[in-house]
């Protein structure tokens, strides 16, 4: 494989990468991204709209919906760049990478003309409706139903750890609309807006990112059948396909490659030998995922390039060597910063949290061993 980058791809990175520096301001960091207050959310919008101006927000898009056919590379390049500064897009990475490609690929000319225009624009934030108490990484097992009640569904359940739910117009909501032998058959997929009667948010307190995860209730919310994607119980393969590229379109390894370069900086300013054997085995240690992680997601997203059936298999390894990389990145701010790491003001507290969660969110590290154990290498259950 080649992992050079051709001259289009590199005035591009560089066109990117003078927008950022020019828009994104002093001091913005994944707590900006999570969209904590209105004045955060506005900076989201202002940041995406003016990637949108530039063509730079649905690159890959087709140009009849406010793209410009831009391959999964120039997809891939952008969300390097952008995750170098903590994903300035905030929840708007969903809508460009996974909610806005279902759509196209399955809403009907209505629900098309109704959200594409805007997410192009970077005007419209969205969250998704998967998780649930007794759902978490098995997302078969989910219960918030929807019952068809003339030309409507009647929604009733709960999600929890749904991010951006506090700020989001619409939500991706995964409901049971059949009870089959196999739970996944009976899956839809709703495109739901948020400020419907009847829909509750609720803030989760937790350790890691203020004011992002919520529980969402439902409580005989009328949903109107036309905002079903696709067909009715066909959400589990919906599902699947929005993972992958949900995994495939999260460049971390770019924010964890530049956090290296950070921590030896500091460690450098602060008078630590850098030349130590422990200093080197720890920074070396996630070097080599961070790089390991870049080269799978390049795989991957040659795959989709191809046009390959492994492309979800391949997106899934992607996601367990991202989750590695992440909590070895935590290892790095103790081993280096000490007690130092932990304070609420360090990068190193926010890092500590950020690879927990790395190893959850999206479905657990666990789950994930074990679907490429079952589904990929054939190796039997238990």
């Amino acid at each position: 494989m080649d992992f050079s980058w051709s001259a289009e791809e590199d005035r591009l990175r560089a066109e990117l990468r003078a927008y950022i520096e020019k828009t994104v301001e002093p001091g913005w960091s994944h707590f900006g991204r999570d969209v904590p207050t209105p004045e955060a959310v506005q900076q989201v919008k202002d940041f995406c709209h003016g990637l949108a101006e530039l063509g730079l927000l649905t690159p890959a898009w087709p140009a009849e919906y406010g793209g410009r056919d831009a391959s999964f590379w120039e997809q891939t390049l952008i969300s390097e760049e952008i995750w170098a500064v903590g994903e300035a897009r905030g929840p708007q990475y969903m809508n460009v990478n996974w909610i806005g490609p279902a759509i196209m690929r399955l809403g009907t000319e209505e629900q098309k003309d109704l959200h594409l225009g805007a997410m192009a624009n970077g005007t419209s934030l969205w969250c998704q409706g998967f998780s649930e108490p007794d759902a978490g990484s098995d997302l078969s097992s989910l219960r918030t139903a929807a019952v068809l009640d003339g030309d409507e569904y009647v929604v009733n359940g709960q999600k929890v750890w749904t991010s951006y739910a506090h700020a989001a117009d619409y939500c991706f909501l995964l409901v049971r609309t059949a009870n089959t032998p196999k739970p996944r058959d009976g899956i839809s997929v709703l495109l739901v807006p948020m400020d419907l009667p009847g829909i509750e948010v609720r803030e989760i307190p937790s350790l890691d990112y203020p004011h992002l995860v919520h529980e969402v209730f439902f409580n005989d919310v009328r949903v109107p059948v036309s905002c079903r994607l696709g067909e009715e119980n066909a959400g589990w393969t919906i599902m699947q396909t929005l993972l992958a590229n949900e995994r495939v379109n999260n460049a971390r390894h770019e924010w964890v490659d530049r956090s290296l370069d950070r921590i030896f900086g500091e460690a450098a300013a602060a008078g630590l030998d850098t030349t130590s054997p422990q200093f080197e085995e720890s920074m070396g240690r996630v070097a080599m995922r961070t790089e390991a992680s870049r080269v799978l997601n390049y795989v991957a997203v040659q795959s989709a390039s191809d046009g390959s059936s492994s492309y979800s298999n391949l997106a899934s390894v992607y996601r367990v060597a991202l989750a590695l990389m992440e909590i070895g990145l935590s290892h790095v701010f103790l081993d280096v910063l000490g007690a130092e790491a932990l304070l609420e003001t360090s990068r190193g507290d926010y890092q500590l949290a950020s690879g927990l969660v790395a190893s959850i969110g999206g479905g657990s590290l666990e789950m994930a061993l074990n679907s490429i154990a079952w589904y990929q290498l054939g190796l039997p259950k238990g």
